[in-house]
């Protein structure tokens, strides 16, 4: 092999190596703690960790709150996520457009109070998802109440589009009209009323900030690089 071709073919293998390993480390983290109130648990597997103020929030990990606890996240996009007391939420995928957008997030909701504030990304790029719902935003503000088989989301700001999981829709197009979601496990209904049974505005008094919005406070993760224990033979030619 020539030395001309070596070099190519070293190069590639660079090319490849840097390109597997980058995305990997920098999409892990897709946001951060802003507000923390007493129990506040990131869960992976059956393992579960107090969250502080300022620490990560990755992707496919579930955001548990407790009893008297409650939490703001803010997403890459500057997306503001509150939880209250008793709130389960999982970041089920994210696919970036760039350090500052989404292309593609979904976002579930398994049980609790929830407000959503849509960031950055392009509004057709959020996915809500609860037990018995599925909610599209059009640059939005929305309290979600995801209970045992009744989901209750209130138009704050903005318009969606809420279906049940049976296939019916309503659009959501003026401050306060809500939508009912209700399911005994082999029907599903969906009803909409501009008298709001509920809010998140109950809920903000749970904790100092959890109901004001700020931006990502550092947009580019910060990604540790891979360690050169010897093993990979291209480590010393990759500059590595």
């Amino acid at each position: 092999m020539g030395w001309r071709n070596c070099i190519l073919l070293i190069s590639g293998i660079c090319l490849l190596a840097d390109f597997a390993s980058a995305p990997a480390f920098a999409q892990a983290r897709v946001g951060e703690a802003a507000v923390i109130k007493n129990q506040v648990h990131r869960v992976t597997g059956s393992a579960a960790s107090q969250i502080s103020v300022g620490d990560s929030v990755l992707r496919d990990e579930v955001v548990r709150t407790g009893l008297d606890s409650a939490a703001r996240l803010v997403m890459a996009d500057s997306t503001n996520l509150s939880l209250g007391p008793n709130a389960a939420i999982k970041l089920d995928r994210t696919v970036f457009n760039d350090e500052h957008s989404y292309r593609d997030i979904v976002i579930r909701l398994t049980s609790g109070a929830f407000r959503f504030v849509t960031g950055h990304s392009e509004k057709t790029a959020y996915k809500i998802t609860t037990p018995v719902a599925t909610i599209g935003v059009r640059g939005t503000i929305l309290d979600i109440l995801s209970q045992r088989g009744r989901t209750t989301v209130v138009l704050q700001e903005g318009a969606s589009l809420v279906c049940s999981t049976g296939g019916q829709c309503v659009d959501l197009t003026e401050p306060g009209d809500t939508a009912v979601i209700t399911s005994n496990g082999r029907t599903t209904s969906i009803k909409k009323t501009n008298h709001p049974p509920w809010t998140f505005a109950a809920t903000c008094g749970a904790a100092a900030g959890l109901c004001t919005t700020t931006q990502y406070a550092q947009a580019n993760p910060i990604v540790t690089p891979p360690v050169d224990d010897g093993s990979d033979p291209t480590g010393m030619l990759c500059g590595r």
